[in-house]
């Protein structure tokens, strides 16, 4: 078989996948659950103790296949806690990253290639690591210019190597998990209160002083902020 039949059927098998499991997704609710926080939270309860591999194995779906997640870290820590919820949402948005990057890098590069050719943001992400390196990730993860989803794709095209780009994208990841788990589980735990208030405030500072690296990093580097983010 030659190398151009096997990519098309490596091609078409993709394609059938994708829209298996979006099917699947749409028959079953889960779509519309990814944007219902209540919803989700049901849904993942009614497995027990097996909601924590449930709620992972949806975090990497929504990354690998782009669907509507924005909600699953407070939605972490709604269900899981404020603790457990962020250690959650975090493997499942490190290894959904991961997922999608192999995707792009390995299992359909060409159609991503040919998808998303001229692409702003593709085209930023491959000229900020080739001239700046690690340094770009860090900075586009710690300020989200551009989205999560999209992000995963973009990088898979590029010269960064698979486990720096794990390793950096768990780290930079961390500080927006635990955070945003952390006050949900709170909010559900303490409601509103004086005390919690506080705590959102010490979240506050410590989202701040995250924010500067970042603004180090472009200062270094030279990279304008305000031009990244026209693409998004």
């Amino acid at each position: 078989m030659s190398a151009k039949n096997k990519s098309a059927i490596k091609l078409v098998s993709l394609i059938a996948a994708i829209g298996t499991v979006l099917f699947i997704a749409w028959q079953t609710g889960l779509v519309n659950r990814l944007q219902d926080v209540t919803a989700m939270q049901e849904f993942i309860n009614s497995f027990g103790m097996l909601g924590y591999l449930i709620f992972i194995i949806v975090f990497i779906a929504v990354a690998v296949f782009m669907l509507p997640g924005a909600v699953l870290t407070i939605v972490a820590g709604i269900t899981f806690g404020s603790v457990v919820g962020g250690i959650l949402a975090l493997i499942g948005a490190t290894l959904g990253a991961a997922a999608a990057f192999l995707v792009a890098k390995y299992l359909a590069r060409d159609m991503i290639v040919k998808k998303f050719k001229g692409n702003a943001i593709f085209d930023k992400v491959d000229k900020g690591v080739e001239e700046n390196g690690i340094s770009f990730l860090i900075l586009t993860r710690l300020v989200p210019v551009f989205p999560y989803n999209v992000q995963n794709y973009a990088y898979g095209l590029t010269s960064l190597n698979f486990v720096k780009y794990t390793a950096v994208s768990f780290v930079t990841m961390a500080p927006g998990a635990f955070i945003y788990a952390y006050m949900a589980g709170q909010i559900v735990r303490e409601g509103i209160s004086m005390n919690l208030m506080m705590q959102f405030a010490g979240a506050g500072v410590v989202l701040f002083l995250v924010s500067l690296i970042p603004k180090y990093l472009a200062k270094k580097k030279g990279i304008d902020m305000n031009e990244l983010k026209k693409t998004s």
